[in-house]
């Protein structure tokens, strides 16, 4: 039965608006709003949607990875657009450039990064 399934991942956020425009504003991801929500695209034809949710309480975790080749040109862009970067306790400093995170409209936490996950991983 879910073998030709097509998954897709989601994620509430407290204001839809204020999500688009920081995705698809601040990050460039394409975005589409449709009945009140947002899909985001995010490659190879893979879509993320993002809801609102009322009372919206912020995860604890890292909700959204993004892999890139260059971690220090991918940072530079990204403060360039006025993001800012919250680095983890407990790593050197650049071990903390590819474990850097940036709060997302909602306070979600996402993640940039430039190494393998782990062996199995695209």
């Amino acid at each position: 039965m879910f073998t030709s399934a097509r998954p897709f991942s989601g994620f509430a956020v407290d204001d839809i608006s204020v999500a688009k425009e920081f995705y698809g504003e601040m990050l460039g991801m394409p975005v589409e709003e449709d009945h009140g929500m947002l899909t985001l695209q995010i490659g190879d034809g893979h879509r993320i949607l993002a809801y609102p949710k009322e009372e919206h309480t912020p995860a604890t975790f890292t909700i959204l990875n993004f892999r890139v080749d260059d971690i220090d040109a991918a940072v530079e862009d990204l403060v360039g657009r006025g993001i800012v970067f919250q680095r983890y306790e407990g790593t050197d400093e650049k071990a903390s450039v590819a474990v850097t995170a940036r709060r997302s409209p909602g306070s979600t936490t996402l993640r940039v990064t430039s190494c393998r996950l782990s062996r199995n991983s695209p």
